[in-house]
């Protein structure tokens, strides 16, 4: 049997691969592997691959032939989304040695323990035999943890290969997530996000809800700041918006996908709100938190997105009071129902469009730090040094820099922002400095 003994970990994609990677690493750890950074020497590189667009596809090539030259000897895992939906394709890849798909990477421990030969190989069952929820939380940055609260999704939504990825969606209870929850508090984060493929989804394999959640995590002791990633807008129940602007945990930060700012192109992606609904969720959130942040997902050159059907989006993005965008250029993804559609959309005018929904995001998150100068806030300061300062984030998620001080790391202090080092960055003035 092959002696492995350290082991390094290359992460793709969104938080929740970030929070899976971190339970991985943690059995391995705890199995006696060392782990080790992936820029240096390891017996074994686990890549934890994400598979959304052609680009994370390309990554995942670019991070194998990495570690081999690394390491030519090394032992080269690839699991995630592209290592379900591709594991065949993967395991051809020249220096891969074993491709885990989504049921199997979470016994990766058992694999290499059991591997006698340095051959490609892949361990893929069916995604509808994809039942269990495994629970995980990012560590290592005691800042902030991500939470994994909910795994899969029902939408089957046009463009979408999440469900063949990663199955139907599931979840833990509520008691079984505060005890998750506990564990990464007791490493001390400050900060837990709560992330999943479908959040708002939570409970309809417990027969509870994401308010009930939302509540119970409310009354944990021991951690002073919770964050909702990005939930549909259909699943962002007015109630759970009012508990928000009330709460002291919940900070006031929404990400809300939002794909198209037109009706028609909304229902050829199968999506289950039309604009009307987007809008009445981001004013409500604006009415109760002015001083909110809201980031959006916006998909162009989806097929039959004619040039008037972009427009519909552009001008609908800026009217709407939002402070960012995530936008993200449409690519074919095998087995879907949109890489069957006509109206194909040239990559060229894709990229045109991407470059203006760009534009306009810089924009708004200008104009977003912009109404925000001149206020009090807190700031969750991060313990890395660059070029003589550290930064953290406010409740409203504005990113903040200051002198850096290594007491400061892992607190959370008063801070005034008036300020701008750049266009999205605060030198914040701490509580010292604050008039009063």
């Amino acid at each position: 049997m092959q002696q492995f003994k350290t082991v390094a970990f290359h992460t793709l994609g969104c938080k929740l691969n970030f929070s899976e990677t971190s339970s991985i690493a943690n059995d391995l750890q705890v199995a006696g592997f060392a782990k080790v950074d992936f820029n240096g020497v390891a017996d074994v590189y686990i890549i934890n691959t994400c598979s959304v667009t052609d680009q994370a596809d390309k990554k995942c090539r670019n991070f194998i032939r990495k570690a081999k030259r690394q390491n030519p000897d090394a032992f080269v895992v690839v699991v995630g989304c592209y290592a379900q939906l591709k594991p065949k394709e993967i395991a051809e890849i020249k220096g891969v040695n074993l491709v885990l798909g989504t049921n199997e990477k979470f016994n990766v421990k058992k694999y290499l323990e059991e591997k006698t030969e340095a051959k490609n190989e892949f361990l893929q069952g069916h995604i509808k035999e994809v039942k269990t929820f495994v629970p995980s939380f990012s560590f290592g940055d005691r800042t902030r943890t991500f939470l994994k609260v909910q795994d899969g999704c029902d939408y089957f939504c046009s463009f979408c290969t999440i469900p063949l990825a990663r199955g139907r969606s599931r979840n833990a209870s509520i008691q079984e997530t505060l005890a998750s929850a506990q564990k990464a508090i007791e490493k001390g984060a400050k900060e837990i996000v709560l992330t999943g493929v479908n959040i708002g989804d939570f409970g309809k394999s417990t027969g509870e809800t994401f308010f009930d959640l939302v509540k119970a995590l409310d009354k944990l002791e021991g951690v002073e700041r919770f964050r909702i990633s990005s939930i549909e807008p259909n699943l962002l129940e007015d109630e759970i918006i009012e508990f928000v602007s009330k709460s002291k945990k919940f900070m006031p930060h929404f990400h809300i996908p939002l794909q198209s700012g037109s009706d028609e192109i909304l229902a050829g992606m199968r999506r289950k709100y039309r604009t009307e609904l987007y809008t009445n969720r981001v004013n409500k959130i604006k009415s109760l938190m002015p001083n909110v942040c809201i980031g959006v997902d916006v998909i162009v050159g989806y097929p039959g997105e004619n040039h008037e059907e972009f427009l519909k989006t552009y001008n609908y993005l800026n009217e709407l009071p939002v402070s960012y965008l995530h936008v993200f250029t449409y690519s074919e993804r095998p087995n879907t129902v949109a890489v069957r559609f006509d109206e194909v959309v040239p990559h060229q005018e894709r990229n045109e469009r991407s470059t203006m929904l760009r534009i306009l995001s810089e924009k708004k998150k200008r104009a977003f730090y912009e109404s925000q100068k001149g206020n009090e806030f807190t700031v969750l300061w991060e313990a890395q040094e660059d070029n003589g300062l550290m930064q953290g984030f406010t409740e409203n998620y504005l990113k903040c820099v200051t002198p850096f001080n290594p007491q400061l790391a892992n607190t959370i202090t008063p801070v005034w922002v008036n300020e701008l080092k750049d266009s999205t960055t605060f030198m914040a003035q701490t509580s010292e400095t604050i008039p009063s």
